[in-house]
């Protein structure tokens, strides 16, 4: 199987098709809590995980989705890849609604939208070799023959940097950008055209990530798969991503290109983020008011217009340029 097959299976770039390959339009999650007294368990409140969160991933695109632990990035993942059921909202995939998938559609979609996992060790199972960790997608599915399947296995292993030789080694053989990097093939097996990449570089050393960072951008460029792409750091972002969703306590609150959310950030806990990245350069201190005293991450301390407390929810408000922000 040459490269030249793997790319029209991966699908090339599909700029010229009409309308995003993915929507998501106000995707909510709301988890149940109990609460406890001496006379038992019982229902208690909510806990809303994802609110109104709509995006947009164009084929080819790479939109980074960042906000700080525990703000419904990875919820949103899960909901996309259909292993968790949203409350409400819709998910659109090439025009078909993902949440009515079922059955054989739901299988092939899934194969469509592959997913790239924040720990390279624990999502490896250390029971499998190299090989049988990159082919199993191709045996759950049903495609090919031994044969086709260890040349598919053999060229992702080439693709994403790793020697053939080595592929009946054991993930504890593997270096953790290495074990990624066999993730990272596992993903691809299948031919996709989204990934979803949740924190895929946080648990490499920095110089292991612009690795990661570096193969990541090739195989767009040569694949042309569209990313979404979820980290904590927005540095880590910029460096992929064409646009930027910023989400806080469930809800996104700016979007913007990535260069435009830079050069103007608008919303209060965007500046917080851009604050808190430190720069190599002496004249550009850390901008600790920016920060709010710790309070950035808290809705109801937000400025006026801003502000997410009671009844005020303001809505995204588009100030130009593809430039959204939560705002009343």
């Amino acid at each position: 199987m040459s490269a030249g097959s793997l790319i029209t299976m991966a699908g090339t770039p599909r700029r010229d098709v009409l309308g995003p390959l993915l929507e998501v339009k106000s995707l909510t999650k709301r988890y149940a809590t109990r609460k406890r007294s001496f006379l038992g368990s019982g229902q208690g409140g909510g806990f809303l995980a994802v609110d109104d969160v709509s995006f947009e991933v164009g084929a080819g695109e790479c939109l980074g989705l960042v906000g700080e632990s525990g703000c419904g990035k990875t919820t949103t993942a899960r909901m996309i890849l259909r292993s968790v059921t949203p409350g409400s909202g819709e998910i659109i995939f090439q025009d078909k609604d993902v949440l009515k998938l079922k059955g054989a559609a739901l299988f092939a979609y899934r194969r469509k939208v592959q997913f790239v996992f924040q720990d390279p060790f624990g999502s490896l199972n250390p029971r499998m070799t190299a090989y049988d960790i990159v082919s199993e997608p191709l045996v759950i599915h049903g495609i090919g023959d031994a044969d086709e399947r260890f040349a598919r296995v053999k060229e992702m292993m080439g693709l994403v940097g790793l020697d053939v030789r080595h592929l009946r080694r054991y993930p504890h053989s593997f270096s953790g950008g290495q074990r990624q990097r066999i993730g990272i093939a596992r993903a691809l097996a299948l031919g996709p055209e989204l990934l979803i990449c949740d924190e895929p570089v946080s648990a490499l050393d920095v110089s292991v990530q612009a690795q990661v960072l570096n193969l990541l951008a090739d195989l767009r460029a040569a694949l042309g798969l569209a990313y979404l792409f979820i980290s904590h750091n927005l540095a880590v972002v910029n460096y992929l991503a064409d646009r930027i969703a910023v989400m806080c306590a469930g809800r996104i609150v700016e979007l913007a290109p990535a260069a435009e959310l830079f050069a103007n950030p608008v919303h209060p806990y965007t500046r917080a983020l851009l604050a808190a990245v430190p720069e190599p350069d002496l004249g550009r201190k850390l901008d600790f008011g920016a920060l709010m005293e710790g309070k950035a991450s808290d809705p109801a301390a937000w400025p006026a217009g801003f502000r997410i407390a009671g009844g005020t929810r303001p809505a995204m408000q588009d100030i130009g340029r593809g430039h959204l922000v939560r705002a009343s």
